[in-house]
């Protein structure tokens, strides 16, 4: 179980601060909402780099962000990044502090879900909703009708929640200190 839930965190992102999970609608998406207590370019930062990555998801991270860059992370302490547990996605595109979109490019080994995440990507939004506070929106799209892909829906609604969380989590201890 362990595996499952680690592997789900890698797609994105509840919970002592408000979040919402939005069902399926006719485009079956997947979208988990919520207000991360910080600023708009921290909250930027923990996505699109290295430390950002490592601070809060991950225990190794690299990460070209670009068109076509690279986002490789791991999350075994033990394990290192390019090994075949090494998770690999491709940024599409995105707009500095805004959106962010990724596609899994390679898969870790052992990946429950290989055929239906080869269709799969995210986007993700973020939006300052105060000096102090940022709203993050990640939106799963690309989920198909057939059971592989709906057991993988299923999987990254639990893990994109459990992320975000993580994320909130992150910045409300450090808000402790």
């Amino acid at each position: 179980m362990k595996i499952k839930v680690s592997l789900a965190l890698f797609v994105f992102l509840i919970c002592p601060m408000p979040m919402t999970a939005v069902g399926a609608g006719d485009d079956n998406r997947l979208v988990h909402e919520g207000t991360v207590a910080a600023p708009l370019d921290q909250v930027w930062a923990a996505f699109t780099t290295k430390d950002g990555l490592e601070s809060w998801m991950v225990a190794h991270a690299e990460i070209e962000l670009k068109i076509d860059g690279k986002m490789r992370t791991h999350y075994d302490r033990k394990g290192k990044i390019g090994d075949a547990k090494t998770i690999e996605n491709t940024i599409l595109c995105y707009d500095p502090r805004h959106m962010f979109v990724l596609k899994v490019s390679k898969a870790p080994e052992g990946f429950p879900f290989p055929n239906a995440v080869q269709n799969m990507w995210t986007v993700i939004y973020f939006d300052a909703e105060s000096p102090e506070s940022t709203r993050v929106r990640v939106v799963g799209l690309g989920f198909g009708s057939d059971e592989e892909s709906r057991k993988m829906r299923a999987f990254f609604d639990q893990g994109n929640a459990l992320t975000l969380h993580r994320l909130q989590r992150r910045f409300a201890s450090e808000k402790q200190k």
